[in-house]
Formats: structure tokens, C-alpha cells, sequence
């Protein structure tokens, strides 16, 4: 039986979830131009408006499929029923690993396509 308190659950479903909406609400409504508050703001991304289109509808993408994946990681608590505080760590750890894996790739995307010119 899942137990649905399990941090191992609750941590992958909740954050995946949420990348999901947000990663949709970035791809529908693009921040236009460079700016300091909203969209994938790195010092590659902001080099110039082309670097910022592109890697706001890549970020966005890498934002739902991490978040998608996440989410599905949450039947380990099936199989896996550790104390709260390690169900806490893993889950945090997942989605932690999630964020990395989202950045890197849309860095290295930003890399590949512009190449790395200062």
C-alpha cells in the first residue's frame, strides 16, 4: 500500500507537479526581453536577445520533461518505505539532481548553438 506522508512521495510529486505548471506557463508566456526578474536567467542566456529567445522555450521544455520524470519517480515509495528523514533526503536529493540535469542541458544547448564566444 503507498503511503502517501512518505517524503519519498509527497517531495517528487509536489516539485514535479510544479515544474510541470511552471515549465507550461514559461512556454505559453516567454519573457520578451532580457530582464532580471522572470525566465532562465544565466550569463550565457543573457547575451543577447537571440541566447534569451532560444533559451527560454528550451529551458521551458527541459522543465516539463525533468518535472514529468520527477513526478514518476514517486512509486519508489512503493518499493521503498525509509524514515522520514531519509525519504526527505532522497526526494530532495531527486529533485536537487532534476534542477542540475534541467540546467546542464539547457547550457550545454545554449553552447552548442552559439558556441561559446564571450
Amino acid at each position: 500500500m503507498m503511503n502517501f506522508q512518505n517524503p519519498l512521495f509527497i517531495i517528487p510529486v509536489l516539485a514535479g507537479s510544479s515544474f510541470v505548471i511552471i515549465g507550461t506557463i514559461m512556454l505559453k508566456f516567454p519573457p520578451k526581453t532580457i530582464n532580471s526578474i522572470y525566465g532562465y536567467r544565466t550569463s550565457t542566456s543573457m547575451k543577447s536577445q537571440e541566447r534569451w529567445d532560444f533559451a527560454q522555450c528550451y529551458s521551458a521544455k527541459e522543465m516539463i520533461k525533468s518535472g514529468a520524470i520527477l513526478a514518476l519517480t514517486s512509486p519508489l515509495s512503493l518499493f521503498y518505505n525509509p524514515t522520514e528523514a531519509i525519504g526527505t533526503a532522497v526526494g530532495l536529493g531527486l529533485m536537487l539532481a532534476t534542477v542540475i540535469i534541467w540546467i546542464v542541458k539547457t547550457e550545454r544547448a545554449i553552447s552548442n548553438r552559439f558556441g561559446n564566444t564571450r
